[in-house]
């Protein structure tokens, strides 16, 4: 329709609207849709009144029509997403490209635009990001927000602050000390980063430390950056350390780049914009597999628009070679009702793993009070991903400044965060290089457990403190692992390994799909461009008169990733994480598979073309009866094969 009369899209958001009228029974009431923003030419506008009266009745572009609930101007006040105060001068600013074309033109004007208004705009730091353009810009409120006026700004908000650091740390009493490992790692195969606030210049960790990067040369550090630096690193090495205990064996050694500095303690708010410049350098190099990040903007995600941070992140993770921990933020008891208690920016990357703080190592675990909560945004409503322990009830030691080796009890998602990717990197260390990130991130997120707690608060579950539990079968467990690449379009067909004689007794198959997509910001609607549609087939003799498949049964539910308020029919489509469980009689199984289509869009519309993409898919399936599970699948089944640990270990895998 649109491009019959001219205009295209260049964007979309979620609203809610209580349409005039639909086809349901019950009467209208507010529902969420989708909001698309359109440009054009002025003819095509003024034209657009007259095509439609005289469109033909029956037309696609007709039908189109009638789906429309309404055609408004975007006025001003609707970029302004918050005002701020008359003391902030700084503001960021996010502006529409024209897809596909050259849009310098776009942001020259916007430029002019701001200077016959004295407001500066800092476009060095600017980042192009989908068919958006992320700018700071600098002057006095009243004159920035005149900004709004510009047609192609999409929002106008105050820039945010940098989160802090240390949030709470216990100093008083004595120093405890503490037993670190004599040895090296355990592999120097992975190649890890902490992208963080920098080191002290003494430190216990020069062992395991291999390289230690700064960004910028010419700034120094953070006054709390280099402690925090140094306990987000010891947090990934040893995990947390028992008081005048012995540390555990680092898995790899690690590289230390720092990536804040002092432009943060200085209250300087464009270090916001160059903190994520570096981010953008190191993840560009792809030198790191796995990158842990502890830091980021002191902001709530919001449903509206996606972030300049969140934007480029994903971005850059899109291919799905990166396994990359984000801290969801320590900002759990703020505001629940306007929802500043929810992860902060940008934990709401979907191609990223956002980690929450558990308050013990125990069985009894729950959300630590201070930690984010959810939902994301959709696609990527549940946040955080997955949680570890981070600080509560009991503390998370970590390394202190200086050669002896020395404690501080510490709280914070900070150290949840590395903590998770050092259980990833151990997976690596231990099965070496056969497994994916992706396969390795599905892999934490089939072994987490939600402890009876909602996802809201804890996403998919706590990862196990043992390693093994996640690398290892025991009696009565098969884990089987898919990984390889879809293309658009097409089915693949997933079955689910079972022994030559039926099982007895209750059965419960668990799965969880992981892949990466590339995204489009400027549509935080349709934000990522890939999409799996999974069917479950558990029995191949069941089936309908005159179809061709067995018969399926739901198996994702679309309530996981569906708010009370919104139920939408492709719920889940979307997400790229699909995780859940069923509990059936064996003899309810027999050659049962997962056939799973991957769907393309780009911009909210169905892709003419499209890449193919990287996936994971573990099943675990748990059988009480069978206790040897694991050697009857693997007898019956050539073609697969049993990963083998890299390293010497008393296990089985």
């Amino acid at each position: 329709m649109l491009r019959a009369v001219g205009l295209e899209s260049i964007g979309s958001r979620k609203v809610k609207v209580t349409p005039e009228s639909w086809t349901r029974k019950t009467a209208p009431r507010e529902t969420t849709t989708t909001e698309i923003f359109v440009a054009g030419k002025r003819r095509a506008f003024r034209a657009f009144s007259q095509w439609m009266e005289t469109v033909e009745r029956e037309s696609d572009e007709a039908l189109e029509l009638t789906r429309i609930e309404s055609i408004l101007a975007f006025e001003p006040e609707g970029r302004i997403v918050k005002p701020g105060s008359a003391q902030d001068t700084y503001f960021e600013c996010g502006l529409h490209m024209l897809p596909a074309q050259d849009s310098t033109f776009i942001q020259q004007a916007f430029v002019a635009f701001a200077t016959e208004r004295g407001v500066t705009v800092h476009s060095d730091l600017g980042f192009e990001v989908g068919n958006l353009w992320f700018v700071p810009v600098q002057g006095e409120q009243a004159s920035t927000l005149l900004l709004a006026e510009f047609v192609f700004l999409r929002v106008i908000r105050p820039v945010p602050k940098m989160r802090g650091l240390l949030p709470t740390t216990k100093r008083s009493g004595p120093s405890v000390g503490c037993t670190l490992p004599t040895q090296g790692p355990l592999s120097s195969d992975p190649r890890v980063a902490i992208l963080d606030a920098g080191l002290p210049q003494e430190h216990s960790i020069g062992r395991w430390l291999k390289n230690y990067r700064v960004l910028d040369e010419k700034a120094g550090d953070d006054p709390e950056g280099p402690e925090h630096g140094l306990a987000a690193t010891s947090a990934f090495l040893f995990g947390p350390i028992e008081p005048e205990g012995s540390a555990n064996r680092p898995y790899s050694f690690v590289d230390h780049l720092r990536v804040l500095d002092e432009g943060a303690s200085l209250e300087n708010p464009l270090e916001l914009y160059r903190t994520l410049g570096h981010v953008e350098e190191v993840l560009l190099s792809r030198q790191y597999e796995f990158i842990n990040l502890s830091i980021g903007p002191d902001v709530a995600i919001e449903d509206d628009d996606v972030h300049a941070w969140t934007s480029v992140i994903d971005h850059l993770l899109s291919d799905g070679s990166t396994f990359m921990t984000i801290a969801a933020g320590n900002n759990g008891t703020r505001d629940s009702i306007v929802q500043l208690d929810r992860v902060q920016v940008p934990s709401d990357c979907v191609n990223a793993v956002t980690v929450g703080a558990a308050n013990c190592t125990s069985s009894a675990w729950a959300r630590a009070s201070y930690s984010a909560r959810g939902p994301g945004r959709s696609p990527g409503v549940i946040k955080p991903d997955l949680m570890a322990f981070g600080g509560g009830k009991q503390y998370f030691h970590a390394l202190v400044p200086g050669i002896k080796h020395n404690l501080v009890p510490l709280l914070g998602t900070s150290f949840a965060a590395p903590y998770v990717l050092r259980a990833a990197v151990g997976v690596r260390a231990i099965l070496g290089p056969d497994l994916s990130p992706l396969a390795i991130k599905a892999l934490l997120i089939n072994a987490a457990d939600r402890n009876g707690h909602d996802t809201i608060d804890v996403g998919w579950g706590k990862i196990p403190e043992d390693l093994m539990q996640v690398i290892t079968c025991p009696s009565g467990v098969a884990r089987i692992v898919y990984q390889g690449e879809l293309k658009p379009g097409k089915y693949i067909r997933a079955p689910i390994p079972l022994p030559p004689e039926a099982l007895t007794g209750k059965v419960k198959v668990k799965a969880t799909f992981s892949f990466a997509s590339t995204t489009d910001p400027q549509d935080s609607a349709s934000y990522t461009r890939a999409g799996l549609e999974v069917t479950f087939r558990p029995h191949k003799g069941k089936i309908e008169d005159g179809a061709t498949n067995a018969k399926s049964k739901s198996f994702f539910l679309k309530r996981t990733f569906a708010t009370e308020e919104e139920l939408r029919s492709d719920a889940g489509k979307w997400e790229t994480v699909l995780h859940d469980s069923k509990s059936m009689y064996g003899s309810s199984l027999k050659d049962a598979t997962f056939d799973i289509h991957y769907n393309a869009r780009h911009n909210g519309r169905t892709a003419d073309k499209a890449d193919k993409i990287r996936y994971a898919m573990i099943i675990t399936l748990e059988a009480p009866k069978h206790p040897n599970l694991f050697n009857e699948i693997l007898e019956a089944y050539s073609a697969l094969v049993e990963i083998q640990p890299q390293v010497a270990l008393p296990v089985r895998v």
